[in-house]
């Protein structure tokens, strides 16, 4: 953690910034320094400005590796890092700091819990017990990779219906809310016998020409109070457990989250945790519904069942994914086992991205017409009614 500090050097008070681990750290290091201090508090802002400007996690990773690999020690690695002028210098210094106490390199990033996440650390502490951290290093970065190119692939898939979402949606905005109503005026006054639909569709236009600065406050306030309500973690909660229970997004949402489970234990195992502790580890990558499946899992495990069956009768496993455990467990390569049916489990998932998008992009894009067909439609049958009429 970082502190501001009111310090007296000599007969002059100064403000002093410092990394530690609690106040009485922090104190300890000022006096250390012949420093007297007068008054300490929480860096609060660089608090902030740290969780705003994430930390290049996957990049911190490959530098590290790169220098252990030059021949580098840990503590000279970690020094030269530290060097850099930008927002990961105070997150490195602190590291730096616990290893110059004494401090193993795990300890170390578990006191930066809002940085280096469990699984990191997890990983480190496996390497420590065997003192291989580059192997380790080399790992965790081609797990990050591996999880990174799905999320991609899901990014990648979304943009294009997104844009076609949003620019249909300001095409019908722009009807409904600038043409329809210059219509409603012009038809005002002809005393025709429209259509229903486009009756409605005029009043419409009349009411959002009367009222349509209350009618936008109104939209506008709707979309903010949906995101605020949405950001709660009650409701996100709620909408995660609506679109498990579709039938067809929810299995591959769990098959998401399978791969991801598997990729993460594979890589622990690879490392030499401990099986119970591992999978002790990975209960918060879990849905709340898959979380109570693991912890039945590990309690067979824990009786003794071989991993492959505890996973089946959990239903943590697919019927390929308990073969291929049975092969791992027979061959002795649980571990390498692991990331193969994490790596099937993604081809998978890409394939059906794939598909869902080249089936849902023409559907959308069909709906959306229709949307602004029937607006046009209905915005011109007065004209062909009136024109009957001439004739």
């Amino acid at each position: 953690m970082r502190y501001q500090a009111k310090v007296l050097n000599g007969s002059l008070l100064t403000m002093v910034e410092l990394q530690a681990n609690d106040e009485q750290d922090a104190y300890a290091q000022l006096k250390s320094k012949g420093l007297l201090p007068v008054s300490l508090q929480l860096d609060k802002s660089g608090k902030k400005r740290l969780k705003k400007e994430a930390f290049p996690l996957a990049l911190f990773s490959q530098e590290l590796l790169a220098l252990l690999q030059s021949g580098l020690n840990l503590v000279e690695a970690i020094e030269a890092l530290s060097l850099r002028q930008d927002h990961t210098r105070t997150v490195l210094q602190g590291i730096l700091q616990s290893l110059q106490q004494g401090k193993s390199f795990s300890a170390a990033l578990e006191r930066q819990p809002e940085v280096f996440p469990p699984l990191y650390f997890a990983t480190v502490k496996a390497a420590e017990r065997t003192g291989d951290l580059g192997n380790a290093l080399s790992r965790y970065i081609a797990y990050d990779n591996q999880v990174s190119l799905l999320k991609k692939k899901i990014i990648s898939a979304s943009i294009y219906p997104m844009l076609l979402i949003i620019v249909g949606g300001l095409v019908i905005a722009f009807l409904m809310g600038f043409v329809v109503p210059k219509f409603s005026s012009v038809y005002e006054g002809t005393g025709a016998d429209l259509p229903w639909m486009s009756q409605m569709m005029l009043q419409w236009g009349t009411l959002i020409s009367q009222h349509g600065e209350t009618m936008l406050a109104i939209l506008v306030g709707s979309i903010i109070g949906l995101i605020l309500v949405f950001k709660t973690p009650s409701m996100r909660q709620a909408m995660v457990r609506a679109i498990w229970r579709i039938p067809a997004v929810g299995a591959k949402l769990q098959l998401y989250q399978l791969a991801r489970f598997y990729r993460t234990l594979g890589m622990l195992l690879a490392g030499g945790t401990p099986i119970m502790t591992a999978i002790d580890s990975l209960g918060g990558l879990l849905d709340s519904s898959m979380a109570l499946s693991l912890q039945q899992a590990q309690t067979m495990i824990s009786q003794g069942q071989p991993l492959s069956h505890a996973f089946k009768t959990a239903g943590m496993t697919t019927p390929i994914g308990e073969r291929m455990l049975l092969v791992g467990e027979r061959g002795g390569n649980v571990a390498q086992m692991m990331d193969s049916i994490a790596g099937f489990y993604d081809e998978e998932l890409a394939r059906w991205i794939d598909w869902f998008t080249k089936l849902f992009e023409p559907l959308l894009m069909l709906f959306i017409g229709l949307v602004i067909g029937v607006v046009v439609l209905l915005l011109y049958m007065p004209i062909f009614e009136l024109a009957g009429q001439i004739q």
